[in-house]
């Protein structure tokens, strides 16, 4: 049989396990119930299987026997996030989340399946193998660094040998028709930084704001003061943004208060971009402040870097999905995606690629559906088996090249 033919063969499996874990989601990197889910979906493959001490990652490592010589083995990495979201889930589906205030709304559930799937898939190839597959199941990825606590904690030596490439996958229950893969060379995802900002003023009575000093009015400047700044001191073609979220000022209409406090999100997509955002804006925050008597503390706090998927590795992914599912279900990004991603830690360290999947259901507009993030998005059980067929054939196929060079 073929691998898709595998791979469809699993449907059931994959969708039962992608259920149960939507309707557990955990958020953050305790992911205690996943893990069990996880561990107890990889018991009998003849996996070297490891868990984390910081967090409840999973790592496992799959020898194939294919491999020739006594040197050092060749590795790939394929990696499947694990963590939900603190999101209300509003979907409906009858496998909707059980745990108040969480839910899978970005579809990790789909990628832990998969890999999973793709372990399976992959553990009754090993005969084909020519290296080591090395499969990262990783908690923390929204807003937890899970991928950095894993490499601290030494995923990347897991099988003896550091991986040759490294592959993500990630679905999205928006922007492209169902079953369609998307990727790019370069740029795929922006990096991610925080502003935190805290003005310090005097509080006093709102009739008499000449005898307060009042941190609210600069606030407001101080929200919309960086807009200005990235039309006019950064190219327009090396895209930033400045969102801010949170916005904390005062108890009553009436009383001006001592402090507000500020924090944004900022995405830029260059080094270059990153370390001029990282010298301009809390200089133009702390003299706003400074220009109206009062003062300000702002932390610029770096997060995750620009995802960049290596020319060769995503050019050799894109020709074996094509291989595998025709040139029609592959599209090539035209620009980056603004959200940002740990896995851009993995990248840094090893040349590999970062692809996206449309999890949109069949007879539903991708243009109007609700995106990854909302508590209305929905994302297709039918993508599961091409997912872990995916995960397999860029194994297989990774090892045969770094085998063959």
């Amino acid at each position: 049989m073929s691998l898709r033919d595998d791979a469809s063969a699993l449907a059931q499996d994959i969708t039962d396990l992608r259920h149960h874990l939507h309707q557990e989601p955990e958020i953050g990197l305790d992911l205690p119930r996943t893990q069990e889910k996880v561990l107890a979906a990889l018991e009998g493959l003849g996996l070297e299987i490891t868990t984390g001490t910081e967090t409840t990652s999973v790592t496992a490592v799959l020898r194939g026997t294919a491999a020739q010589g006594s040197g050092p083995r060749p590795t790939v990495l394929l990696r499947g996030d694990m963590d939900g979201l603190p999101v209300q889930e509003k979907t409906g589906v009858p496998f909707a989340s059980q745990i108040d205030g969480a839910m899978h709304a970005c579809g990790h559930d789909l990628h832990t399946a998969m890999l999973v799937g793709g372990a399976q898939l992959l553990a009754a190839r090993r005969d084909q193998l020519a290296g080591d597959v090395l499969f990262m199941f990783q908690p923390g990825e929204e807003g937890f660094d899970g991928a950095g606590v894993m490499l601290r904690e030494g995923v990347l030596q897991a099988s003896g040998s550091h991986p040759q490439a490294a592959y993500g996958l990630h679905v999205m229950s928006a922007m492209a028709q169902g079953g369609t893969f998307l990727s790019r060379q370069g740029a795929t995802m922006s990096s991610s930084d925080a502003l935190v900002v805290t003005i310090h003023g005097a509080g006093g009575h709102g009739s008499a704001p000449y005898a307060a000093k009042d941190p609210v009015t600069v606030a407001a400047e101080i929200v919309t003061a960086p807009q200005a700044m990235v039309t006019r001191q950064f190219d327009v073609f090396d895209p930033v943004v400045l969102t801010v979220g949170v916005l904390r000022a005062g108890t009553k209409r009436n009383v001006i208060p001592e402090s507000a406090h500020l924090e944004a999100t900022i995405r830029s997509f260059s080094a270059a971009a990153k370390r001029k955002l990282k010298a301009s804006i809390p200089t133009l925050v702390e003299s706003i402040a400074a220009a109206h008597g009062l003062w300000a503390t702002a932390e610029y706090i770096e997060e995750y870097p620009l995802t960049v998927s290596d020319a060769a590795e995503t050019s050799f992914a894109q020709s074996s999905v094509q291989e595998l599912f025709g040139q029609q279900r592959h599209q090539v990004l035209a620009n980056p995606l603004a959200g940002s991603e740990d896995f851009s830690r993995v990248l840094e360290q090893v040349p590999g690629s970062f692809l996206f999947l449309s999890a949109v259901p069949e007879g539903s507009d991708h243009e109007q559906a609700a995106y990854n993030h909302s508590p209305y998005a929905i994302f297709d059980d039918a993508v599961l088996p091409d997912g872990a067929a995916t995960y397999a054939r860029l194994a297989i196929d990774r090892l045969d090249l770094a085998a063959s060079n």
